[in-house]
């Protein structure tokens, strides 16, 4: 079943309009975030720790001419003639990129995860293709973009984000020049302008990070992205709010950071993540810690593992030999009384399932179509950092946090997930109405995802942490309404979720925010 989200355009001169992204089981009408003047410009933030940048001037920009230069002045007028008479089209594409540059770029990413989370079908001869990089389009389209892919892709989406932004600030306060309407009081821009500096663009420094970060993650969607980067562009000039070389700064400044951001992911061992080889040795090491029945696929023919290896992929906020000392602790024996316990308890949902277990489960599904946990999450910081009047360097940070947090999760989940090879509920007979996850049960990725993000979440925004625990914990128990986890598998992936999330907790309280 799809989902789908309508967005209602508000604001001085926004007209009506709907967005349509595909996902599961749930039907969300939301608002659509409009500009706003930050509660704060971040003047410090040019200062703040980068992820993969060595410091904020390890990529140089250039000193731009002065605002009585001829050429700064001949840029003005250029940008009064073509803000000076804009169509209606026009005037959509400012209000929906006068939301935030972060904001925006996040939600296509979300998009581009749903559109191409569909798992591969099985050929005639009862085998499941692997889709192929270098041939995005063809059947099965490259990427799968499960959970931890997902994760993965917005991990990197946010940090190139953040760290260009960082860099953006620090060259902003370092050559000062004010946004062109300061300049020039007969120029009437469309969105509101502050006291920030205009030199390097945020907009463009953003729109140029992510771009790179998204053509490499979906390689088919190239014409797409390369669609949304124009209009981006371009509305920052009909808006008024922004000259030519502003922009060309920002876009050098962001490509090139992104590039650097884009080195990690192809050495982060994500190329192995697929390696089907090592699940014998897994599943023999499993066995010799007692385990009397691994987990096998419930499919029809069945399918190999979802990413068996992803386990082993770089963290972000923690070391990699970290990852066994965080590890939850064994599952019950299948013979204990603890598990058969909690076996009962699926036994019964499974003969009456109430309307109330059965609407959570749904609405946490998040499966094949959707943005997947990862991107739910997402959702839920962006528009926390949008609600709290974040300014773009700060929305970047919550969203860099967020998605680190979630890869970790994801990376730590896999490792404990094929370390103790458990097999899930539908091997003793339940069944499930939410789809069946191609990976062992313990621990809940669910879980591991929702416990990390609520974590970072209730750390940025501590008035709101009582909210982000009921989420997390209504979505980890979505799985055992959806009878596709035991509740055992539930709470340890949400202990699990919060060690992880305190890395990036850790992290926060020192990369120089000032929160």
């Amino acid at each position: 079943m799809k989902k789908s989200i309508q967005l209602i355009v508000v604001g001085s001169i926004m007209a009506v309009s709907s967005v349509t992204f595909v996902a599961c089981n749930k039907t969300i009408n939301e608002t659509q975030k409009s500009a706003y003047t930050p509660a704060s410009l971040d003047e410090k933030a040019g200062t703040w720790k980068t992820y993969v940048l060595a410091s904020p001037t390890e990529i140089a920009v250039a000193e731009p001419k002065a605002i009585n230069s001829a050429e700064y002045l001949a840029e003005v007028a250029s940008l009064k003639q073509k803000s000076s008479s804009l169509t209606s089209a026009q005037q959509d594409a400012v209000t929906y990129w006068g939301a935030g540059a972060a904001f925006r770029w996040n939600e296509i990413g979300r998009e581009l995860c749903a559109r191409y989370n569909i798992p591969p079908a099985s050929t005639p001869d009862g085998k499941y293709p692997v889709p192929d990089a270098a041939n995005p389009l063809a059947d099965p389209r490259f990427p799968f973009a499960n959970p931890p892919y997902t994760s993965r892709a917005l991990a990197y989406l946010s940090v190139a984000q953040y760290d260009a932004l960082v860099s953006a600030w620090h060259y902003k306060y370092l050559y000062n020049r004010v946004a062109p309407a300061k300049t020039d009081a007969t120029l009437k821009p469309l969105l509101p302008v502050t006291t920030l500096p205009s030199y390097p663009s945020e907009d463009a420094v953003v729109a140029a990070a992510s771009v790179v970060i998204l053509k490499a993650m979906f390689p088919g969607e190239v014409a797409f992205l390369d669609a949304k980067l124009a209009e981006h562009r371009n509305s920052r000039l009909w808006a008024g709010m922004n000259v030519e070389s502003d922009l060309v700064a920002g876009e050098t400044l962001g490509s090139a950071v992104a590039a650097k951001v884009m080195g990690r992911a192809k050495t982060d061992g994500m190329s192995a993540a697929n390696n089907q080889t090592v699940t014998a040795g897994m599943i023999q090491a499993a066995k010799e810690r007692g385990l009397k029945e691994v987990w096998v696929s419930q499919e029809t023919p069945a399918r190999p593992p979802m990413l068996p290896n992803f386990g082993a992929v770089k963290p972000w906020n923690l070391e990699t030999g970290t990852l066994a000392k965080v590890r939850p602790p064994a599952p019950p024996d299948l013979a204990s009384d603890a598990y058969k316990k909690d076996l009962a308890e699926l036994s019964q949902i499974n003969k009456g399932q109430t309307r109330d277990q059965a609407r959570v489960a749904n609405f946490w599904a998040d499966g094949p179509g959707s943005y997947t946990p990862p991107g739910h999450w997402h959702r839920t910081a962006a528009n926390t950092a949008h609600d709290a009047l974040f300014s773009e360097v700060r929305m970047a940070r919550t969203l860099a946090l967020v998605g680190t947090t979630e890869m970790d999760a994801g990376i730590a989940c896999w490792d404990a997930k094929y370390y103790y090879y458990f097999p899930r509920p539908q091997q003793f007979g339940m069944k499930t109405s939410v789809g069946l996850p191609n990976f062992p049960s313990y621990p809940s990725g669910h879980s591991t995802f929702s416990g990390a993000a609520a974590t970072v979440l209730s750390y940025i925004f501590p008035d709101k942490a009582q909210v982000f625990e009921t989420e997390a914990s209504e979505a980890s128990l979505s799985r055992v309404y959806g009878l596709i986890h035991y509740r055992f598998d539930a709470e340890k992936g949400i202990d699990h979720g919060k060690v992880i999330g305190s890395y990036a907790v850790a992290r926060g309280k020192a990369d120089g925010s000032g929160l």
